[in-house]
């Protein structure tokens, strides 16, 4: 049988799509292989949003090169953000490509594969998409350029696509979006995503449903007081400000003070208690100076996220920032500022989780790993224990006896061993 490989980096989009795209190739009777060398179709699921993520592609594209030389059946696919509207200079730029398809499209040479339908198995914890593309244009961000303008996928069809995912096993799903708090604002009945959840939280047998990645500007009174009512929906949410500053946050076009965010984030807390929020910052943006990047530090050591996704910025072609601002803050410094971000945040998170030494905490089961079994309680933290039985898929109260700042480990308690 015909093999075939993915590789995927990026947003948790990405990794969705390339679930979606897994299942395709199985169903064409493909099997998945852990290397590139074994394969007969690789794929590559491909992020602009950092430089860093695209030279990853564009040197694995290399070596492909390599293997196409040596074994001219090979088929390459490229997707993702990388892949322009231009198809000619796509291939002039990566000529060992095959195939190239637009983020969020299926590929169009999927009915020319050769094979058999085969089930497809959903993971314990999967992706859904319901809405691509972004309307925001925040200045540094490629990704409205590259996946188009909010397009969200109908309510009803949402809701079906989970009830599958359900009756194959799924247990908790995750709604994503580049700007998923703007769902429905594009569809003839305008329902939004409180709407989506109320319908999703009725699913039988769908124990949890989280939403990503939403925008502060977007989180609405109906959606806050939604995620604190609904027993499904985790009280986890990942809300980011991308810098600590006012004129920072001026120049990057996020459309919300300081001020206005913090009064946001109070909000949340006292309607969702016990909410777990993770924040993305973005260090050495342009003209970001020292006095502006301690704001963001500040920001962090006063709202104490369960976590901070940090990142350095790097001009995308293209971008209002890439053509407006001059790169001026040096290599050396930004890694510099990156590394204190995460030194503050690795001994908040630390502080939080350690709140959870001695407690108890339901954790959904997703795989067995190097001797332990490896899942997430409803704050998305991750949970490690021991046990022979096979509990892929289960719910269990595990009593948390270590804890760090990425992880806990635990063991279970009398009512679940």
């Amino acid at each position: 049988m015909p093999n075939y490989h993915i590789f995927t980096i990026g947003c948790q989009m990405n990794q969705a799509e390339a679930e979606r795209l897994e299942g395709l190739f199985e169903q064409k009777g493909y099997l998945p292989v852990d290397v590139p060398e074994e394969a007969d179709l690789v794929l590559l699921v491909s992020c602009a949003v950092r430089q860093s993520a695209e030279e990853r592609i564009t040197n694995r594209l290399a070596i492909l090169k390599k293997l196409k030389a040596g074994r001219p059946s090979l088929r390459v696919a490229l997707t993702g953000c990388m892949v322009s509207e231009d198809p000619l200079e796509m291939k002039r730029t990566f000529p060992m490509v095959d195939y190239f398809f637009p983020a969020g499209a299926l590929p169009s040479f999927i009915d020319d594969l050769p094979g058999d339908i085969l089930p497809n198995k959903p993971e314990v914890a999967t992706h859904v998409p319901i809405i691509q593309g972004c309307d925001n244009f925040c200045s540094y961000c490629i990704v409205p350029y590259r996946r188009g303008r909010e397009r969200s996928r109908p309510l009803q069809e949402i809701v079906a696509e989970v009830k599958t995912l359900v009756s194959r096993g799924s247990r908790e799903v995750t709604l994503l979006g580049q700007n998923v708090n703007a769902y429905g604002h594009d569809l003839p009945d305008q329902p939004d995503l409180a709407d989506l959840l109320v319908a999703l939280d009725g699913v039988e047998g769908l124990y949890r449903l989280r939403f990503l990645t939403n925008h502060p500007k977007d989180m609405s009174r109906r959606l806050i007081d939604t995620m604190g009512r609904l027993a499904s929906v985790c009280p986890t949410l990942n809300l980011p400000a991308q810098a600590g500053d006012n004129e920072v946050l001026s120049r990057m076009r996020r459309g919300y003070t300081i001020a206005e965010y913090r009064a946001l984030v109070d909000d949340i807390r006292q309607s969702v208690p016990g909410i777990a929020l993770t924040t993305d910052i973005i260090v050495g943006f342009p003209g970001e100076t020292a006095p502006q990047f301690e704001n963001t530090l500040k920001l962090i050591a006063d709202l104490r996220f369960n976590a901070v996704h940090g990142a350095v910025y790097s001009p995308r072609p293209g971008t209002e920032a890439a053509e407006k601002f001059e790169d001026d803050v040096l290599k050396i410094e930004k890694e510099r500022r990156l590394a204190r971000l995460e030194e503050l945040q690795t001994g908040i998170a630390a502080e939080i989780n350690a709140f959870t030494l001695g407690s108890n905490v339901e954790v959904l089961v997703e795989e067995y790993v190097k001797g332990k079994w490896r899942g997430r309680d409803r704050h998305g933290k991750l949970v490690f224990f021991k046990s022979t039985r096979d509990l892929k898929g289960q719910l269990v109260t595990i009593s948390i006896t270590a804890t760090g700042p990425w992880s806990l480990r635990g063991e279970l308690t009398d009512a679940d061993s």
